[in-house]
Protein backbone atom coordinates (compact mmCIF):
# COMPACT_ATOMS: atom_id res chain seq x y z
CA UNK A 1 0.00 0.00 0.00
CA UNK A 2 1.26 3.48 -0.85
CA UNK A 3 1.80 5.93 1.97
CA UNK A 4 -0.47 8.94 2.01
CA UNK A 5 0.78 11.98 0.14
CA UNK A 6 2.28 14.75 2.19
CA UNK A 7 0.79 18.24 1.88
CA UNK A 8 3.14 21.25 1.95
CA UNK A 9 2.78 25.02 1.64
CA UNK A 10 4.81 27.26 -0.61
CA UNK A 11 4.21 30.99 -1.09
CA UNK A 12 0.65 30.65 0.13
CA UNK A 13 -0.07 27.88 -2.39
CA UNK A 14 -0.87 24.33 -1.39
CA UNK A 15 0.71 21.45 -3.27
CA UNK A 16 1.10 17.73 -2.81
CA UNK A 17 4.38 15.87 -2.73
CA UNK A 18 4.17 12.12 -3.14
CA UNK A 19 6.82 9.72 -1.86
CA UNK A 20 7.67 9.03 -5.48
CA UNK A 21 8.21 12.73 -6.11
CA UNK A 22 10.64 12.89 -3.18
CA UNK A 23 12.51 9.97 -4.73
CA UNK A 24 12.67 11.72 -8.10
CA UNK A 25 14.06 14.86 -6.50
CA UNK A 26 16.65 12.82 -4.65
CA UNK A 27 17.87 11.29 -7.90
CA UNK A 28 18.08 14.71 -9.51
CA UNK A 29 20.04 16.14 -6.60
CA UNK A 30 22.51 13.29 -6.82
CA UNK A 31 22.96 13.27 -10.59
CA UNK A 32 22.20 16.76 -11.87
CA UNK A 33 25.76 17.91 -11.37
CA UNK A 34 27.57 20.96 -10.11
CA UNK A 35 24.52 23.22 -9.90
CA UNK A 36 22.80 20.90 -7.44
CA UNK A 37 26.03 20.17 -5.60
CA UNK A 38 26.25 23.89 -4.85
CA UNK A 39 22.81 23.66 -3.26
CA UNK A 40 23.96 20.71 -1.18
CA UNK A 41 27.06 22.55 -0.03
CA UNK A 42 25.08 25.71 0.70
CA UNK A 43 22.60 23.78 2.80
CA UNK A 44 25.31 22.00 4.78
CA UNK A 45 25.56 23.20 8.35
CA UNK A 46 22.45 25.40 8.22
CA UNK A 47 19.96 25.25 11.07
CA UNK A 48 17.40 22.51 10.49
CA UNK A 49 14.53 24.93 9.88
CA UNK A 50 16.55 26.90 7.31
CA UNK A 51 17.56 23.73 5.49
CA UNK A 52 13.94 22.58 5.52
CA UNK A 53 12.78 25.88 4.02
CA UNK A 54 15.42 25.61 1.33
CA UNK A 55 14.26 22.09 0.56
CA UNK A 56 10.63 23.20 0.45
CA UNK A 57 11.51 25.93 -2.04
CA UNK A 58 13.10 23.34 -4.33
CA UNK A 59 10.33 20.74 -4.14
CA UNK A 60 7.53 22.48 -6.12
CA UNK A 61 9.74 23.33 -9.10
CA UNK A 62 11.41 19.93 -9.15
CA UNK A 63 8.08 18.16 -9.03
CA UNK A 64 6.62 20.45 -11.68
CA UNK A 65 9.48 19.57 -14.01
CA UNK A 66 9.26 15.84 -13.35
CA UNK A 67 5.57 15.46 -12.49
CA UNK A 68 4.60 12.02 -13.57
CA UNK A 69 1.11 10.71 -14.09
CA UNK A 70 -1.00 9.92 -11.06
CA UNK A 71 -2.30 6.37 -10.85
CA UNK A 72 -5.76 7.69 -11.68
CA UNK A 73 -4.56 9.46 -14.81
CA UNK A 74 -2.60 6.40 -15.93
CA UNK A 75 -5.55 4.07 -15.40
CA UNK A 76 -8.02 6.49 -16.99
CA UNK A 77 -5.75 6.59 -20.05
CA UNK A 78 -5.47 2.81 -20.17
CA UNK A 79 -9.22 2.34 -20.00
CA UNK A 80 -9.49 4.11 -23.35
CA UNK A 81 -7.11 1.64 -25.03
CA UNK A 82 -8.05 -1.63 -26.70
CA UNK A 83 -6.33 -4.84 -25.68
CA UNK A 84 -2.89 -3.86 -26.94
CA UNK A 85 -1.14 -6.52 -29.01
CA UNK A 86 1.81 -6.03 -31.33
CA UNK A 87 5.45 -6.69 -32.11
CA UNK A 88 8.82 -5.06 -31.78
CA UNK A 89 9.09 -3.76 -35.32
CA UNK A 90 11.83 -3.16 -37.84
CA UNK A 91 11.24 -3.82 -41.56
CA UNK A 92 12.90 -6.91 -43.01
CA UNK A 93 15.05 -4.64 -45.20
CA UNK A 94 16.86 -3.03 -42.24
CA UNK A 95 19.56 -4.59 -40.08
CA UNK A 96 19.27 -1.96 -37.35
CA UNK A 97 17.72 1.34 -36.29
CA UNK A 98 20.10 3.43 -38.42
CA UNK A 99 19.29 1.51 -41.58
CA UNK A 100 15.60 1.92 -40.79
CA UNK A 101 15.73 5.70 -40.28
CA UNK A 102 18.51 7.07 -42.51
CA UNK A 103 17.24 8.76 -45.66
CA UNK A 104 19.12 6.48 -48.06
CA UNK A 105 17.59 3.28 -46.68
CA UNK A 106 14.24 4.37 -45.23
CA UNK A 107 11.73 2.02 -46.86
CA UNK A 108 8.14 3.25 -46.54
CA UNK A 109 6.82 0.78 -49.10
CA UNK A 110 8.12 -2.19 -47.13
CA UNK A 111 6.92 -0.67 -43.86
CA UNK A 112 3.45 -0.25 -45.35
CA UNK A 113 3.41 -3.85 -46.55
CA UNK A 114 4.51 -5.34 -43.23
CA UNK A 115 2.20 -3.21 -41.08
CA UNK A 116 -0.61 -4.35 -43.35
CA UNK A 117 0.18 -7.94 -42.40
CA UNK A 118 0.14 -6.96 -38.72
CA UNK A 119 -3.21 -5.19 -39.07
CA UNK A 120 -4.68 -8.21 -40.84
CA UNK A 121 -4.20 -10.41 -37.76
CA UNK A 122 -5.47 -7.81 -35.28
CA UNK A 123 -2.28 -6.16 -34.06
CA UNK A 124 -2.80 -2.55 -33.02
CA UNK A 125 0.58 -1.41 -31.70
CA UNK A 126 4.28 -1.77 -32.52
CA UNK A 127 7.37 -1.02 -30.46
CA UNK A 128 9.80 0.92 -32.64
CA UNK A 129 13.40 1.90 -31.87
CA UNK A 130 14.75 5.36 -32.74
CA UNK A 131 18.43 6.39 -32.67
CA UNK A 132 20.26 9.50 -31.48
CA UNK A 133 22.80 9.41 -34.36
CA UNK A 134 20.08 9.31 -37.01
CA UNK A 135 18.64 12.43 -35.39
CA UNK A 136 22.04 14.15 -35.11
CA UNK A 137 22.82 13.41 -38.76
CA UNK A 138 19.59 14.92 -40.12
CA UNK A 139 17.24 16.39 -37.52
CA UNK A 140 14.54 17.71 -39.82
CA UNK A 141 14.71 14.72 -42.13
CA UNK A 142 14.53 12.31 -39.20
CA UNK A 143 11.37 13.96 -37.89
CA UNK A 144 9.85 13.96 -41.38
CA UNK A 145 10.52 10.26 -41.77
CA UNK A 146 9.12 9.56 -38.31
CA UNK A 147 6.01 11.52 -39.27
CA UNK A 148 5.75 9.48 -42.47
CA UNK A 149 6.07 6.27 -40.48
CA UNK A 150 3.31 7.41 -38.11
CA UNK A 151 1.07 8.20 -41.09
CA UNK A 152 1.59 4.69 -42.45
CA UNK A 153 0.96 3.15 -39.02
CA UNK A 154 -2.21 5.19 -38.54
CA UNK A 155 -3.49 3.95 -41.89
CA UNK A 156 -3.22 0.44 -40.46
CA UNK A 157 -4.79 1.41 -37.10
CA UNK A 158 -1.48 0.90 -35.29
CA UNK A 159 -0.21 3.24 -32.56
CA UNK A 160 3.48 2.63 -31.80
CA UNK A 161 5.44 2.80 -28.58
CA UNK A 162 8.64 4.66 -29.50
CA UNK A 163 11.95 3.67 -27.88
CA UNK A 164 14.34 6.59 -27.34
CA UNK A 165 17.52 4.89 -26.01
CA UNK A 166 18.70 1.27 -26.05
CA UNK A 167 21.63 -0.49 -24.32
CA UNK A 168 21.55 -3.71 -26.35
CA UNK A 169 24.07 -5.19 -28.78
CA UNK A 170 26.86 -3.28 -30.60
CA UNK A 171 28.19 -0.41 -28.42
CA UNK A 172 29.86 1.37 -31.35
CA UNK A 173 27.18 2.66 -33.75
CA UNK A 174 28.20 4.67 -36.81
CA UNK A 175 26.07 6.51 -39.34
CA UNK A 176 26.23 5.77 -43.06
CA UNK A 177 26.07 2.43 -44.80
CA UNK A 178 25.50 -0.42 -42.35
CA UNK A 179 27.27 -3.75 -42.70
CA UNK A 180 25.56 -6.86 -44.04
CA UNK A 181 24.22 -9.45 -41.60
CA UNK A 182 26.79 -11.87 -40.22
CA UNK A 183 25.72 -15.25 -41.63
CA UNK A 184 23.86 -17.39 -39.13
CA UNK A 185 23.96 -14.89 -36.23
CA UNK A 186 21.04 -13.41 -34.28
CA UNK A 187 20.82 -9.59 -34.41
CA UNK A 188 24.38 -9.19 -35.71
CA UNK A 189 23.97 -5.53 -36.65
CA UNK A 190 21.78 -3.97 -33.94
CA UNK A 191 23.40 -0.94 -32.30
CA UNK A 192 23.16 0.80 -28.95
CA UNK A 193 21.90 4.34 -28.48
CA UNK A 194 23.76 6.14 -27.07
CA UNK A 195 26.90 4.21 -27.95
CA UNK A 196 29.77 3.64 -25.55
CA UNK A 197 31.67 6.75 -26.67
CA UNK A 198 28.73 9.09 -26.07
CA UNK A 199 27.79 7.34 -22.84
CA UNK A 200 31.26 7.97 -21.42
CA UNK A 201 31.63 11.56 -22.66
CA UNK A 202 29.98 14.24 -20.47
CA UNK A 203 30.47 16.73 -23.31
CA UNK A 204 27.84 14.84 -25.30
CA UNK A 205 25.11 15.27 -22.68
CA UNK A 206 23.76 18.45 -24.34
CA UNK A 207 23.49 16.62 -27.67
CA UNK A 208 21.63 13.73 -26.08
CA UNK A 209 19.36 16.15 -24.24
CA UNK A 210 18.61 17.96 -27.50
CA UNK A 211 17.73 14.64 -29.14
CA UNK A 212 15.34 13.57 -26.38
CA UNK A 213 13.63 16.94 -26.07
CA UNK A 214 13.65 17.47 -29.83
CA UNK A 215 11.93 14.21 -30.74
CA UNK A 216 9.53 14.01 -27.81
CA UNK A 217 8.76 17.72 -28.12
CA UNK A 218 8.03 17.51 -31.85
CA UNK A 219 5.46 14.76 -31.32
CA UNK A 220 4.31 15.49 -27.77
CA UNK A 221 0.65 15.90 -28.72
CA UNK A 222 0.56 13.37 -31.54
CA UNK A 223 -2.36 11.01 -30.99
CA UNK A 224 -0.79 8.50 -33.38
CA UNK A 225 1.81 7.66 -30.70
CA UNK A 226 0.94 5.29 -27.85
CA UNK A 227 3.82 6.28 -25.58
CA UNK A 228 7.57 6.70 -25.08
CA UNK A 229 9.87 3.93 -23.86
CA UNK A 230 12.74 6.13 -22.73
CA UNK A 231 15.44 3.44 -22.40
CA UNK A 232 15.41 -0.22 -23.36
CA UNK A 233 17.20 -2.57 -20.93
CA UNK A 234 19.44 0.27 -19.73
CA UNK A 235 21.82 -1.87 -17.67
CA UNK A 236 22.23 -4.68 -20.19
CA UNK A 237 25.97 -5.40 -20.52
CA UNK A 238 25.50 -7.86 -23.41
CA UNK A 239 27.05 -10.98 -21.98
CA UNK A 240 27.69 -13.53 -24.70
CA UNK A 241 28.10 -10.95 -27.46
CA UNK A 242 29.71 -7.54 -26.87
CA UNK A 243 30.50 -7.71 -23.17
CA UNK A 244 34.25 -7.35 -23.66
CA UNK A 245 33.70 -4.11 -25.61
CA UNK A 246 31.44 -2.47 -23.04
CA UNK A 247 32.65 0.27 -20.67
CA UNK A 248 33.64 -1.40 -17.41
CA UNK A 249 31.51 1.15 -15.55
CA UNK A 250 28.53 1.03 -17.92
CA UNK A 251 25.95 0.40 -15.19
CA UNK A 252 27.29 3.31 -13.15
CA UNK A 253 27.13 5.59 -16.21
CA UNK A 254 23.57 4.53 -16.99
CA UNK A 255 22.56 4.96 -13.36
CA UNK A 256 23.65 8.59 -13.59
CA UNK A 257 22.02 9.27 -16.96
CA UNK A 258 18.69 7.43 -16.73
CA UNK A 259 17.00 9.89 -14.32
CA UNK A 260 18.11 12.76 -16.56
CA UNK A 261 16.61 11.09 -19.62
CA UNK A 262 13.28 10.75 -17.84
CA UNK A 263 13.53 14.41 -16.86
CA UNK A 264 14.39 15.54 -20.40
CA UNK A 265 11.48 13.61 -21.86
CA UNK A 266 9.09 14.94 -19.25
CA UNK A 267 10.32 18.50 -19.79
CA UNK A 268 8.89 18.27 -23.32
CA UNK A 269 5.47 17.88 -21.64
CA UNK A 270 4.27 14.91 -23.71
CA UNK A 271 0.61 13.95 -23.69
CA UNK A 272 1.69 10.31 -23.96
CA UNK A 273 2.99 8.23 -21.02
CA UNK A 274 6.65 7.46 -20.33
CA UNK A 275 8.02 4.07 -19.36
CA UNK A 276 11.19 1.97 -19.12
CA UNK A 277 10.83 -1.77 -18.67
CA UNK A 278 12.36 -3.95 -15.98
CA UNK A 279 13.84 -6.97 -17.67
CA UNK A 280 15.78 -9.19 -15.26
CA UNK A 281 16.03 -10.36 -11.70
CA UNK A 282 13.58 -10.44 -8.82
CA UNK A 283 11.43 -7.32 -8.50
CA UNK A 284 8.73 -8.97 -6.41
CA UNK A 285 9.05 -6.40 -3.62
CA UNK A 286 10.54 -2.95 -3.20
CA UNK A 287 13.37 -4.18 -1.00
CA UNK A 288 14.59 -6.46 -3.81
CA UNK A 289 14.88 -3.73 -6.44
CA UNK A 290 18.31 -2.70 -7.66
CA UNK A 291 19.04 0.98 -8.29
CA UNK A 292 18.16 0.88 -12.00
CA UNK A 293 14.89 -0.96 -11.41
CA UNK A 294 13.94 1.52 -8.71
CA UNK A 295 14.35 4.43 -11.12
CA UNK A 296 12.45 2.62 -13.86
CA UNK A 297 9.50 1.69 -11.69
CA UNK A 298 9.28 4.95 -9.76
CA UNK A 299 9.52 7.22 -12.78
CA UNK A 300 7.37 5.32 -15.28
CA UNK A 301 3.84 6.58 -15.88
CA UNK A 302 2.87 3.07 -16.98
CA UNK A 303 4.76 -0.02 -15.88
CA UNK A 304 6.53 -2.22 -18.43
CA UNK A 305 8.54 -5.42 -18.29
CA UNK A 306 10.17 -8.13 -20.42
CA UNK A 307 9.72 -11.88 -20.05
CA UNK A 308 11.26 -14.53 -22.26
CA UNK A 309 10.18 -17.37 -19.98
CA UNK A 310 7.26 -19.77 -19.87
CA UNK A 311 3.69 -18.80 -19.07
CA UNK A 312 4.02 -19.45 -15.35
CA UNK A 313 6.96 -17.09 -15.03
CA UNK A 314 5.19 -14.56 -17.26
CA UNK A 315 2.15 -14.55 -14.97
CA UNK A 316 4.29 -14.37 -11.83
CA UNK A 317 5.95 -11.19 -13.06
CA UNK A 318 2.59 -9.60 -13.83
CA UNK A 319 1.47 -10.36 -10.28
CA UNK A 320 4.67 -8.81 -8.90
CA UNK A 321 3.98 -5.57 -10.76
CA UNK A 322 0.31 -5.26 -9.89
CA UNK A 323 1.29 -3.67 -6.56
CA UNK A 324 1.92 -0.41 -8.43
CA UNK A 325 -1.76 -0.15 -9.41
CA UNK A 326 -0.78 1.12 -12.85
CA UNK A 327 -1.27 -0.17 -16.39
CA UNK A 328 1.20 -2.93 -17.27
CA UNK A 329 2.79 -3.43 -20.67
CA UNK A 330 4.91 -6.44 -21.56
CA UNK A 331 7.15 -4.87 -24.18
CA UNK A 332 9.20 -7.99 -25.00
CA UNK A 333 8.25 -11.68 -24.91
CA UNK A 334 8.04 -14.74 -27.20
CA UNK A 335 11.21 -16.77 -27.64
CA UNK A 336 9.99 -20.19 -28.73
CA UNK A 337 13.22 -22.03 -27.97
CA UNK A 338 13.14 -20.61 -24.44
CA UNK A 339 9.56 -21.85 -23.79
CA UNK A 340 8.17 -18.34 -24.22
CA UNK A 341 5.30 -18.74 -26.68
CA UNK A 342 2.17 -16.99 -27.86
CA UNK A 343 0.09 -19.88 -26.54
CA UNK A 344 1.75 -19.72 -23.13
CA UNK A 345 1.76 -15.95 -22.61
CA UNK A 346 -0.87 -14.17 -24.71
CA UNK A 347 -3.96 -15.65 -22.98
CA UNK A 348 -2.45 -14.65 -19.63
CA UNK A 349 -1.87 -11.12 -20.90
CA UNK A 350 -5.51 -11.02 -22.02
CA UNK A 351 -6.66 -12.31 -18.61
CA UNK A 352 -4.93 -9.44 -16.79
CA UNK A 353 -5.40 -6.84 -19.56
CA UNK A 354 -1.63 -6.51 -19.95
CA UNK A 355 -0.35 -5.17 -23.26
CA UNK A 356 1.60 -7.87 -25.14
CA UNK A 357 4.36 -6.87 -27.57
CA UNK A 358 6.38 -9.83 -28.81
CA UNK A 359 9.86 -9.62 -30.31
CA UNK A 360 9.81 -9.63 -34.08
CA UNK A 361 7.19 -9.28 -36.80
CA UNK A 362 8.87 -10.36 -40.06
CA UNK A 363 12.05 -12.39 -40.57
CA UNK A 364 14.69 -10.25 -42.25
CA UNK A 365 18.15 -8.76 -41.91
CA UNK A 366 18.10 -8.80 -38.11
CA UNK A 367 17.93 -12.61 -38.28
CA UNK A 368 16.22 -12.80 -34.90
CA UNK A 369 14.47 -15.98 -35.98
CA UNK A 370 17.83 -17.50 -34.99
CA UNK A 371 18.41 -18.19 -31.27
CA UNK A 372 20.73 -16.32 -28.94
CA UNK A 373 23.24 -19.16 -28.93
CA UNK A 374 24.00 -18.41 -32.59
CA UNK A 375 26.63 -16.00 -31.24
CA UNK A 376 28.56 -19.04 -30.04
CA UNK A 377 27.40 -21.48 -32.76
CA UNK A 378 26.35 -19.65 -35.96
CA UNK A 379 23.54 -21.34 -37.85
CA UNK A 380 25.34 -21.57 -41.18
CA UNK A 381 24.07 -24.27 -43.49
CA UNK A 382 21.47 -25.33 -40.95
CA UNK A 383 18.18 -24.08 -39.58
CA UNK A 384 17.17 -23.90 -35.92
CA UNK A 385 14.80 -26.59 -34.75
CA UNK A 386 12.24 -23.85 -34.17
CA UNK A 387 12.30 -20.14 -34.99
CA UNK A 388 13.26 -18.11 -31.95
CA UNK A 389 11.32 -14.91 -32.80
CA UNK A 390 9.17 -13.49 -35.65
CA UNK A 391 5.57 -14.01 -36.74
CA UNK A 392 5.86 -13.88 -40.55
CA UNK A 393 8.20 -15.15 -43.22
CA UNK A 394 9.59 -12.46 -45.58
CA UNK A 395 6.72 -13.03 -48.04
CA UNK A 396 4.04 -12.52 -45.39
CA UNK A 397 3.28 -16.20 -44.81
CA UNK A 398 2.75 -16.93 -41.11
CA UNK A 399 5.52 -19.03 -39.57
CA UNK A 400 2.90 -20.88 -37.51
CA UNK A 401 -0.73 -20.67 -38.56
CA UNK A 402 -2.00 -21.66 -35.11
CA UNK A 403 -0.17 -18.71 -33.52
CA UNK A 404 -1.75 -16.28 -35.96
CA UNK A 405 -5.17 -17.80 -35.31
CA UNK A 406 -4.68 -17.29 -31.57
CA UNK A 407 -3.70 -13.64 -32.08
CA UNK A 408 -6.72 -13.10 -34.32
CA UNK A 409 -9.05 -14.69 -31.78
CA UNK A 410 -7.74 -12.77 -28.76
CA UNK A 411 -7.75 -9.43 -30.61
CA UNK A 412 -11.29 -9.98 -31.91
CA UNK A 413 -10.33 -10.46 -35.55
CA UNK A 414 -12.03 -13.87 -35.57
Amino acid sequence: MRKKNRSRKNKGRSFVVSPTCFSKIAWELVYEGEKKSVIRRSAAGLPAITALLLWASIVPNACAQTAYWTTQKANDWYRTQPFLVGSNFIPATAINQLEMWQAETFDPQRIDLELGWAERIGMNTMRVFLHDLAYQQDRQGFNRRLDQFLTIAERHHIRPLLVVFDSCWDPFPTVGKQHSPVPGVHNSGWVQSPGAIALQDPAQRPRLEEYVKGVVGAFKNDKRILGWDVWNEPDNTNGGSYNASEPVNKVELVLALLPQVFRWARAANPSQPLTSGVWKGDYSSDDKLDAIQRIQLEQSDVISFHSYDDGGEFEKRILWLMRYNRPILCTEYMARGNKSTFQGSLPIAKKYNVAAINWGLVAGKTQTFLPWDSWQKPYVGRDPEVWFHEVFRPDGTPYKADEVELIERLTGKL
